[in-house]
């Protein structure tokens, strides 16, 4: 199998998301994973203005800055998706990938 293959539990049928995976290199999972807890200290940080009785505006624009840098997080990991697994799926001349990216999107504009 190689890094844009998804592992499926039968050929057939549609794959629960639990055993679907994406092989990334070791820079770009240890990049995703820095952000990750960048933003994990940021909803500490704002969980610690709730506790400590922080200005609303304050807590807000907190919450603002959390939600950008989330924001930023989904947009790095769906351009990799699309340039690596839905990219192999239409070369492949499957639209499956593109059909369930175009799904993801309809969910993240509501």
């Amino acid at each position: 199998m190689d890094d844009m293959e998804m592992k499926t539990s039968a050929p057939d049928s549609p794959c629960p998301a639990c055993c679907r995976t994406k092989a990334r290199s070791e820079k770009e999972a240890r990049d995703l994973v820095n952000r990750l807890s960048r933003i994990e200290g940021q909803i500490r940080g704002i969980r610690r203005m709730v506790e400590e009785d922080a200005y609303c505006i304050d807590i807000i624009n907190q919450v603002s800055a959390a939600n950008c840098a989330l924001n930023s997080f989904t947009k790095l990991v769906l351009a990799e998706h699309i340039r690596t697994c839905v990219a192999e799926d239409v070369q492949e001349g499957s639209t499956e990938k593109l059909d369930e990216l175009v799904k993801t999107l309809q969910k993240l504009m509501k």
